[in-house]
């Protein structure tokens, strides 16, 4: 069987990235993997998850966050967005294209599409990247 073929649980998925599994982490995780198919706020799930606790909830988000399981998006609305993140390693780093859609708000991961590269001054390292593309989604568009 090769690795590609392999289905993990939303609890080992946790347990693979280091993530100390609780109920309410399970419970958040599972409800963003299944539930929820384009970036979403903390609203967006408290929506889901109204008996969950609003700061139990931002920590979770934030503990699947330093594990990489889900990435942060500034897409210029004020409020945080995160997505489950499907990246290898060099996508990780690299970053990819997010759209944001003028007319409905959602934010899509472009997961195909990488950031292009940037020729930066002598002397400067890049630790974060965010490329964000503001137009019409295809559901906008019509």
């Amino acid at each position: 069987m090769d690795n590609k073929s392999l289905t993990y649980t939303d609890e080992q998925m946790l347990v693979n990235a280091g993530v100390r599994v609780t109920a309410v982490r399970l419970l958040v995780w599972r409800t963003i993997r299944h539930e929820l198919t384009d970036a979403f706020s903390i609203t967006d799930l408290e929506a889901l998850l109204p008996t969950v606790d609003r700061s139990t909830m931002f920590r979770t988000i934030h503990t699947l966050t330093e594990a990489e399981l889900l990435h942060e998006i500034d897409d210029g609305s004020g409020m945080q967005k995160y997505c489950v993140c499907h990246c290898d390693d060099h996508q990780h780093r690299r970053g990819h294209v997010h759209l944001t859609c003028t007319k409905c708000h959602r934010t899509f991961c472009l997961t195909d599409v990488e950031i292009p590269p940037v020729a930066l001054p002598a002397g400067f390292d890049v630790q974060h990247t965010e490329y964000v593309v503001k137009g019409l989604c295809k559901d906008c568009k019509v």
